[in-house]
């Protein structure tokens, strides 16, 4: 996942394979093996391509060792991953103990309503992977139009549906025109 990742900045910043391998002083061979994902680049040298590439190096850090699945593939999951963004956090509530079978989660976010409703109950707090891989009916918090949201992710029909577990709450469809990212895995 790393590589397509790469790959994809690489090309919306229009810079070429041998320009970034003359940025980073790292082989045009190596840099190939890494797009394609038969090769994940140690952190000194994804550091280097952060900062070659001018974008935070955390966010791709979370996509290492991430193999996508061919379903992910078919749905141009790494499209939705923000490589650019990290968490604005505008209010510390406190630390909370995370629990061991969570050890990946990156934070814990508070629930904002009952649309997961059983599973999680509003102002409880979901255990939160970045770039987690979010797999079909896995869930996940997203941003969708601006708004922060937990669901359930299921793909359809070439689009991803997010769903909500409380009955009286529509699922959403994302279309092409709408602002949408994958913040991560939420762990049950």
């Amino acid at each position: 996942m790393i590589g397509d990742i790469i790959s994809r900045i690489r090309k919306e910043k229009k810079i070429t394979k041998t320009q970034l391998s003359e940025m980073t002083d790292i082989n045009i061979g190596h840099l190939t093996h890494i797009e394609k994902g038969e090769r994940n680049p140690s952190h000194k040298a994804l550091k280097n391509i952060c900062s070659s590439l001018n974008v935070p190096f955390e966010p791709l850090l979370h996509t290492y060792d991430k193999q996508l699945t061919e379903e992910q593939k078919e749905y141009n999951y790494t499209k939705y991953i923000s490589y650019n963004q990290i968490p604005a956090i505008t209010n510390l509530e406190s630390y909370i103990d995370c629990p061991a079978k969570y050890s990946n989660a990156s934070f814990a976010y508070k629930v904002k309503d009952s649309s997961m409703d059983p599973i999680f109950k509003e102002n409880s707090y979901a255990y939160v992977e970045i770039n987690g891989l979010v797999q079909n009916k896995d869930i996940g918090l997203f941003k969708y139009n601006d708004e922060f949201l937990i669901r359930r992710l299921l793909y359809k029909n070439g689009k991803f549906v997010l769903k909500a577990e409380n009955e009286n709450i529509e699922n959403i469809k994302v279309t092409d025109k709408d602002k949408f990212s994958i913040i991560g895995k939420v762990y049950l």
